[in-house]
């Protein structure tokens, strides 16, 4: 056998071999392209896009440590002073849709060992949850009472409270807008007002005129099932180094929107407030505040004054502090808190 013989031989072996094992050979699959997440500045800062989607998400809350000081009064405990932690989540999604953007909301809130709180302690509940579209808004939610003045001495909506689940329409303008909403009123929340049981039906309507930096609200609410009703005006204006805010209330009885029947409530037919932010420094502001009632819808029919201070101070950039101190002149107590407060 000489050297081509040999050459000819070895790759016709080389061939065939080749061949039979061609049929078997493996063929990398295609990789998943990868959807990275986007920004969508659509909405504001700290939305993204959902892949695969145009809807746009948000996700913040904040953790707040607070230790609750003053008189026993209206405490669930007999003690002095109550240490107890939050966590709220919110979540809301946005998308542009023909009728207008659609948004929706979920705010949870988690209290750990709180004794003062109206909240089963411990339990997890909706604070917030509500979708709106074109100006409307359906859901359970704070209501316009909520709102109340700067600082924390004001008793904005008389002890009543401020969450029902909702039907509203709301029109908004560049320096005025307007709102509808009917509530369902459950009892089983405000069981015992004027002998009212079951489930009852509210309705309130805003109105909203700005000037500027003036700002002045008119909010009107009825509570059918107990025929009672209030009104409130409230305005803020920016005013040297601070900012002004005060309102007045009329009420014709407690109802679903306004007052209570406790001594320490801070309720009546008429009730006035006012507190004034001033802004010490870029992280400092101090807010004295001041409410007076009279014709008091407690057994004496009296007249009961509330005031006190919140200072605010930004520890650091999404950290903040906030301490109270307020006295009531009836039932005659100081209360008042110190948070601790982490904004994400």
């Amino acid at each position: 056998m000489n050297i081509k013989s040999l050459l000819i031989g070895s790759a016709a072996a080389l061939g065939a071999v080749t061949g039979a094992h061609a049929a078997d050979a493996i063929v990398a699959a295609e990789p998943e392209p990868i959807e990275y997440v986007r920004v969508c500045d659509a909405f504001g800062t700290g939305y993204f896009y959902i892949p695969g989607t145009e809807t746009c998400l948000k996700i913040g809350g904040y953790i707040r440590f607070q230790v609750d000081i003053g008189d026993s009064t209206n405490r669930y405990n007999e003690g002095d002073w109550d240490a107890w932690t939050r966590g709220r989540l919110e979540v809301v999604a946005k998308n542009d849709t023909e009728l207008g953007t659609l948004t929706s909301f979920i705010a949870i809130h988690g209290e750990s060992s709180r004794d003062n709180s109206g909240e089963t302690p411990d339990d997890f509940y909706f604070d917030d949850v509500y979708i709106e579209l074109g100006g409307f808004k359906v859901g359970t939610y704070l209501n316009w009472w909520d709102k109340g003045i700067n600082g924390e001495t004001d008793v904005n909506a008389g002890g009543a409270d401020t969450r029902f689940t909702s039907v509203a329409y709301t029109y908004t303008g560049d320096a005025f807008s307007v709102g509808l909403q009917v509530d369902e009123l459950s009892r089983t929340i405000h069981n015992g007002i004027n002998g009212a049981d079951g489930q009852g039906v509210g309705i309130e309507a805003l109105a909203i005129a700005k000037f500027g930096g003036v700002s002045v609200d008119l909010l009107g609410s009825y509570d059918v099932e107990v025929e009672e009703g209030a009104i409130r005006l409230l305005a803020s204006a920016p005013i040297g180094p601070g900012t002004l805010q005060a309102f007045v209330i009329y009420a014709s009885d407690v109802s679903a929107y306004y007052g209570g029947r406790a001594a320490s409530s801070l309720s009546g037919e008429w009730h006035v407030a006012a507190s004034y932010a001033i802004k010490a420094s870029e992280k400092l502001a101090i807010t004295p505040g001041f409410n007076y009632v009279w014709d008091e819808f407690d057994a004496n029919g009296g007249e009961d004054w509330k005031a006190g201070v919140t200072l605010d101070y930004a520890i650091a950039s999404g950290l903040a502090f906030k301490g109270t101190v307020n006295y009531q002149d009836e039932p005659d107590a100081w209360t008042g808190f110190v948070r601790l407060q982490r904004n994400f």
